[in-house]
């Protein structure tokens, strides 16, 4: 912890030049406090083994009614910021990663913004990235663009990446969960995000959620293995170029 303190204490350095080794300074995690044993769910699907066995599962961790998607991304926030001493002032980038909306247009960032800095510290940069589990992916290398960039203004960039994910009756219920992950990003990072990278995006039906009377998404499985192992592969032979 105090190494990682005297490198967010540094950032304050880099304000007249342009910023090295940006990446990660901090994390912090949360996680629902409960959850259903795997083995229930196989008993009242009558499938003895499949979640247990077949996916290697033992609970199916939940978020109850007490909370919601702003809560729990506060959460994770409010945990990183007390335990490395960050105050408001020294964020200037707030970028959320969520596919869990609370409302179809307005932003879960301000919502964080309200909670965390009050409405005096209003001069912080970011958005609400939706685009699945991509969403997050978006928000760290947006976050650290910016750092890179000559508009940062010398603070740091606050990361936030969650979901409460929640499926209807079948083969997909047993893989719901949730939780969320934030992360400072800064200057002379710990975990620098350097080195060559590609991309794959494409259009393709998986996983989407086009009805506003149910908080279930319409998943196909194995459309979804497949786009994914085929974006694997498209990035790598990329890479190997």
């Amino acid at each position: 912890d105090g190494c990682a303190t005297r490198r967010l204490i540094r950032c304050k350095d880099y304000m007249a030049r342009r910023a090295a080794d940006a990446g990660i300074l901090a994390m912090e995690c949360y996680f629902p406090q409960r959850y259903v044993p795997q083995t229930a769910l196989e008993e009242a699907d009558g499938c003895a083994g499949k979640y247990t066995v077949g996916l290697g599962q033992t609970a199916l961790a939940f978020f109850d009614d007490r909370e919601d998607i702003a809560s729990v991304l506060l959460t994770a926030c409010a945990r990183l910021l007390e335990r490395y001493g960050v105050p408001a002032s020294a964020i200037g980038r707030l970028e959320v990663g969520t596919e869990t909306l609370l409302d179809k247009s307005k932003s879960v960032k301000t919502t964080l913004m309200a909670q965390l800095f009050g409405a005096e510290h209003s001069d912080v940069e970011g958005v609400s990235s939706t685009n699945a589990c991509y969403g997050g992916t978006a928000a760290l290398l947006n976050s650290v663009a910016w750092v890179e960039s000559s508009a940062w203004d010398g603070r740091y960039a606050l990361v936030v990446c969650g979901d409460i994910a929640v499926y209807a009756p079948g083969p997909a219920r047993p893989t719901g969960g949730g939780g969320a992950v934030a992360m400072l990003v800064g200057p002379d990072a710990p975990l620098v995000m350097a080195g060559p990278r590609a991309t794959h995006a494409f259009e393709v039906y998986d996983f989407y959620k086009p009805r506003g009377d149910t908080e279930y998404a319409t998943v196909d499985g194995k459309l979804s293995q497949d786009a994914y192992l085929a974006s694997v592969d498209t990035c790598w032979s990329r890479l190997k170029v």
